[in-house]
């Protein structure tokens, strides 16, 4: 079977995007889990944070599937949503759709450069829920909000939410990204364990100047990634709550893939992030799979340049980010 792909990445959280609109590909449910595992594979000639399938949608200018390197399906990812926003609107030659995803049809947009010749793209990320039932979190209240959780740690404070993908986050100072503590939490939380029996993604934010914030992830089904887009949108909101930064106004996020901003929108308790950067190609590939066997030869490569121009965003984010920590 050949499939043709593109492999790209939003804030360094890199994909692998396939077109099931284009293309008469039939997956069934496991083969989609298992391509994601054996192309995701960083010891192969592939390798990616996770799949995009870009499939036709009755309601929406198209749909997005995530499939996480493990073979887990996620039920958005922010920095995804904008490869696929990219994809779909040059394909269709539009500036706006909307995009179907697991929980909601998500509205996006074409930006003006977040970085000079850096194609940038806007999404919405929503819903947004603080119920503990939405990620699940077993704790015996219905939200957290900057509040300690003993089994995890006695310092830290977590405010918990779904974007929809579950997110635990805590803010902190440079001392909280100097040791493995990260690491520990997000691996417990991530195997068997009785608070996240689903597991959950875990952010920890340093507040720099007002209106900018670094974030860095360990995210579920992949570890930790140079940037998660939900995270770095569910961050931004509880900066907000918290009254670090303020809601309808430019929240500059660095991480260690890169950049991005966020507006965090209020409608009485209802909330919804926009989420503007990066979404670049990195090259176009086309594979001869033998899934049944797991294995698969590339067959082409067309390396793309505009990962030049990105490394130039890189490099001015990592200069902020050395300069904080």
């Amino acid at each position: 079977m050949q499939i043709d792909l593109i492999k790209g990445h939003g804030s360094g959280n890199d994909f692998l995007l396939i077109d099931e609109i284009s293309n008469d590909y039939l997956f069934t449910e496991e083969d989609r889990a298992n391509l994601a595992k054996v192309l995701c594979n960083r010891g192969n000639e592939l390798g990616a944070d996770g799949i995009l399938f870009i499939m036709k949608s009755d309601r929406a200018d198209g749909r997005m599937r995530v499939f996480n390197a493990d073979g887990s399906e996620a039920s958005m990812c922010g920095n995804g949503l904008r490869l696929v926003a990219r994809y779909i609107c040059e394909l269709k030659g539009l500036n706006k759709a909307v995009i179907e995803t697991m929980k909601a049809n998500l509205k996006v947009m074409k930006q003006e450069d977040i970085f000079p010749q850096v194609h940038t793209y806007q999404v919405e990320i929503s819903p947004v829920m603080f119920e503990l039932k939405a990620l699940p979190l077993n704790l015996p209240k219905p939200t957290l909000f900057n509040e300690k959780i003993k089994e995890l740690s006695d310092e830290l404070r977590f405010t918990a939410l779904a974007v929809p993908n579950p997110h635990l986050i805590a803010i902190g100072e440079t001392e909280m990204f100097q040791n493995n503590l990260q690491k520990e939490l997000s691996e417990k939380v991530n195997g068997p364990n009785d608070l996240f029996p689903d597991g959950v993604n875990v952010s920890f934010v340093k507040p720099l100047e007002k209106g900018s914030i670094y974030v860095r992830t360990f995210e579920r089904g992949v570890g930790f990634t140079n940037a998660c887009g939900t995270a770095m949108s569910a961050s931004s909101l509880v900066t907000c709550l918290t009254e670090l930064n303020n809601y309808e106004k430019v929240i500059n996020v660095y991480n260690n893939g890169g950049k991005v901003q966020c507006v965090v929108h209020k409608l009485d308790d209802t909330y919804s992030i926009d989420l503007i950067g990066n979404a670049t190609y990195l090259y176009r590939a086309s594979i001869q799979l033998a899934l049944n066997e797991k294995t698969f030869s590339v067959t082409s490569r067309t390396e793309l340049l505009e990962q030049r121009t990105y490394e130039k965003l890189q490099s001015a984010a990592q200069e902020v980010i050395k300069q904080t920590l």
